[in-house]
């Protein structure tokens, strides 16, 4: 058994610890309590995950003295709506949620974005605790305090920075995890190489496969699972509310949202679309000169191995494209910013990217 992994989240105004360890589902409600956590939990989940393992959490809980309500909600992006939303409220409603009360937000990262969007707005603001069920969120989703939902015109559109008061992380969960949820985590992954960590994107190149959880060893992904958070705290405790460093976050993302906007949150998973994303972004940094051919190359190859896409659909019109890049929350003074690699674990955000640059890095990637 691997030791557990503690990745603390210094913040001017909140503190927080990222725990990974194995099979520790068990032992939430205890470190809850001891943390100071007392009266009503609201577990906001799906139906899918909580049918797998939600009896283990909400024992844990219950051992440890909570009252514990349940909150179910669909599963997907395209659920992330104000309909969500309004679901928890209702649910907080009924279990008589008080500003002491704790929601556990228990699923991906569609599930702790809402969860935390709610956790920021009742009562002005409660305690939320992220418990990350898929890769994706343990890798970025459920660190960092970004929370909300999606406007039918854009992604994330809609919501408040709000802090967790502890991520925890069972990689076992993973167990259960389909397939394509798990090569969808690995371009977040793999970002986290491109943007500032060479030695994590070293490491996934020597890495025999990517794509199936069963032939991941233990120790290599507690060691990918602990790097990520390592990164994603580094950069949120230098820029908390996306001032300028975190943006760099969003690698592949400008890109990315506009291809889940475009189809309707149905086509691509959340990194799916990123990979797509990444791979457009590597192509404009090479057509800018910021980026070389040979390690734009190395990128795409880590994401073929992932069994990630990697081609732009030709039945998306530019002109469509780029209306929903002006809807991006990245826009900055009417300038869409794109986040463009200069080398291995060096990026750089910039608002130097023409339409027509735009449409040649789509054309060449094209299916």
């Amino acid at each position: 058994m691997l030791p557990p992994a503690v990745i603390p989240v210094k913040l001017p105004g909140a503190r927080y610890d990222i725990v990974i360890s194995t099979g520790s589902l068990v032992h939430l409600g205890r470190e809850m309590a001891t943390r100071e956590h007392r009266g009503k939990v609201m577990v906001v989940s799906h139906p899918q995950i909580f049918r797998l393992h939600g009896q283990l959490l909400q024992d844990s809980l219950e051992k440890a003295g909570f009252e514990v309500h349940l909150c179910l909600l669909p599963a997907g992006e395209r659920y992330k709506t104000q309909r969500s939303l309004t679901k928890i409220y209702d649910a907080a409603l009924e279990a008589g949620l008080e500003r002491s009360s704790t929601l556990v937000a228990f699923g991906g990262g569609v599930v702790g974005d809402m969860a935390g969007f709610a956790a920021s707005s009742w009562l002005r603001g409660i305690a939320f605790i992220q418990v990350p069920t898929s890769l994706l969120a343990m890798v970025d989703a459920s660190i960092g305090g970004k929370t909300g939902i999606n406007h039918p015109k854009g992604k994330n559109l809609i919501g408040a920075f709000h802090q967790p008061r502890l991520v925890w992380i069972d990689p076992l969960l993973l167990k259960t995890l389909p397939q394509r949820e798990l090569r969808s985590a690995m371009a977040e992954v793999i970002k986290y190489g491109v943007i500032q960590a060479p030695d994590l994107f070293e490491f996934l190149e020597e890495l025999p496969v990517l794509h199936r959880y069963s032939d991941f060893r233990a120790q290599d992904l507690h060691h990918i699972l602990v790097r990520a958070a390592e990164c994603k705290a580094l950069v949120v405790q230098q820029d908390e509310q996306e001032k300028g460093l975190r943006a760099i976050l969003n690698y592949g993302h400008t890109l990315g949202h506009a291809l889940e906007s475009l189809t309707q949150y149905r086509g691509y998973l959340h990194g799916e679309a990123v990979a797509v994303g990444m791979v457009a972004a590597a192509e404009l940094a090479c057509l800018s000169g910021r980026w070389s051919r040979g390690e734009a190359d190395r990128q795409l190859r880590l994401i073929q191995r992932a069994k990630l896409p990697h081609q732009w659909p030709q039945n998306l019109p530019l002109a469509s494209v780029l209306e929903s890049l002006k809807a991006d929350k990245k826009v900055k003074d009417g300038q869409v910013r794109f986040i463009l690699p200069t080398q291995l674990g060096q990026v750089e955000i910039t608002d130097q990217v023409t339409d027509q640059m735009i449409q040649h890095a789509l054309e060449t990637i094209s299916v």
